[in-house]
């Protein structure tokens, strides 16, 4: 009876938020007389949206859980992004398996990227938010290099790609994909295990034998792969690149993933925390479905400052969470 009532109240946990989003956001749109997922094509950049923001989320939550803030994701899904599709259209031509060979070049080009930064931190031995700034620059100079400052538009817009953002299933498989292989990475293997005790404590880790180095470069190299997987799926959604950012214009895509980073981890006290990022990332692309109801009344700007006005609202309340449920309780149970 306990534990029934124990995973009762870790399933409630787990779904108050995305639940209580669906509805504030459906009535809303239902009340103005829209709504949040009008047909199939809304219904595919919902998925594949969750799918951004999920990955995105994920990327910045493994360093900065360990201490380290990097910068550089978003320089990172550029760049592989870029070096990538160059590839593809040169082998391909924008032909059949167009989207395969550019996802996977994506994953293993910014895997490298981010194993570069990697072994760049741990060599220097400078603060980690030092590098990362480095690193961003650097990175965004060699895309600008590449791309001229241009926009690069016609290695991305072939049927495959096309036929990839218009059919939800595949950014569907690639959230399981991605979603199991974190799960079992970060849970199951030796690997997961240093960096739990890493993030813990890391002098009694390190004193207990944990190769403190090597830890941090596997980081550094997943973040890279689950960033370059960004890069193809916003260039699936966007149908072009932006290669003229510099002097950190590449960081926007890095700052998504701030509130639902922390509305994951909350839900991570329930579940895991890689299903509490899906989750966040679900409520994210409801936020993002509803703002494109609303696109000739809310403009760009206006969206940005609702996003920042709901991370401050929530991390008050993570804050103050133990006085808010004192004060909600019924006075009987306080009693």
């Amino acid at each position: 009876m306990n534990q029934t009532m124990t995973t009762n109240r870790k399933i409630r946990g787990a779904l108050s938020i995305p639940v209580l989003t669906g509805i504030i956001l459906t009535v809303l749109c239902a009340v103005n007389g829209k709504a949040m997922i009008a047909n199939k094509t809304g219904f595919n950049f919902f998925v594949l949206y969750t799918a951004i923001v999920m990955l995105t989320t994920m990327a910045l939550s493994i360093n900065l859980n360990s201490g380290r803030f990097d910068f550089s994701l978003g320089s990172i899904a550029v760049l592989a992004s870029v070096l990538s599709c160059r590839i593809t259209f040169a082998l391909l031509h924008g032909g059949t398996g167009s989207a395969v060979l550019m996802l996977v070049l994506n994953i293993v080009i910014g895997a490298a990227i981010g194993l570069a930064s990697g072994m760049i931190y741990v060599t220097l031995r400078i603060p980690p938010i030092i590098t990362s700034l480095g690193v961003t620059l650097v990175l965004e100079g060699i895309t600008f290099t590449i791309t001229e400052g241009k926009y690069v538009m016609n290695e991305v817009r072939n049927a495959s790609m096309s036929a990839f953002a218009g059919n939800w299933i595949w950014s569907a498989l690639l959230i399981a994909a991605v979603l199991a292989f974190m799960i079992w990475i970060f849970d199951h293997t030796e690997f997961g295990y240093n960096y739990a005790a890493l993030k813990s404590n890391q002098k009694v880790a390190v004193n207990t034998g944990i190769d403190e180095v090597k830890n941090a470069v596997i980081c550094y190299a997943i973040c890279g792969g689950l960033m370059g997987i960004v890069g193809f799926l916003q260039a699936a959604r966007s149908t072009s690149i932006n290669g003229g950012a510099l002097n950190f214009g590449s960081i926007a895509i890095m700052f998504t993933a701030f509130l639902p980073m922390f509305i994951g981890c909350y839900i991570g006290k329930y579940c895991n925390e890689k299903i509490g990022f899906l989750l966040a990332a679900l409520c994210m692309s409801m936020l993002n479905s509803t703002f494109a109801a609303f696109s000739n009344e809310i403009s760009a700007f206006m969206q940005s400052i609702i996003n920042a006005v709901l991370l401050v609202v929530f991390l008050i309340y993570l804050s103050n969470e133990d006085l808010l449920k004192r004060l909600l309780r019924p006075s009987a149970e306080r009693g």
